[in-house]
């Protein structure tokens, strides 16, 4: 690598609906997922922390758009904030992480996602 260079991240997927089976996540391994929205201050905030993980941990990391009040996301998740993160082993949720209303998730937040996937 060349000095100064940067480190692109290369697993931050994007996915959608069609990416869960109800509340499953169709992929096998430990992939934490963010469902952020476009129109969110706070998830645009938290993303690219959120993809700075990529360098930190083993797991694959994906975004879920939910920035369409009729994504079917919101229900099958019962998103009441965002950004929320969860954390799937072998497509079942294993850890959640909600925002906390009007301040979003913190660094303490990501701490813990982090030790969450770790402990896949």
């Amino acid at each position: 690598m060349v000095p100064g260079a940067v480190v692109t991240n290369r697993r931050l997927e994007r996915i959608g609906p069609e990416s869960f089976d109800g509340e499953r996540l169709r992929r096998e391994g430990t992939v934490a997922v963010a469902f952020l929205a476009d129109w969110c201050p706070f998830c645009r905030a938290f993303e690219p922390e959120f993809a700075d993980l990529d360098r930190r941990t083993p797991a694959r990391l994906a975004v879920a758009d939910v920035t369409a009040d009729d994504s079917p996301l919101w229900e099958r998740f019962r998103l009441e904030v965002i950004p929320t993160v969860i954390v799937f082993r072998d497509g079942r949720p294993a850890f959640r992480a909600d925002a906390v209303p009007g301040r979003g998730l913190g660094r303490a937040d990501l701490e813990r996602i982090r030790s969450a996937v770790h402990a896949a």
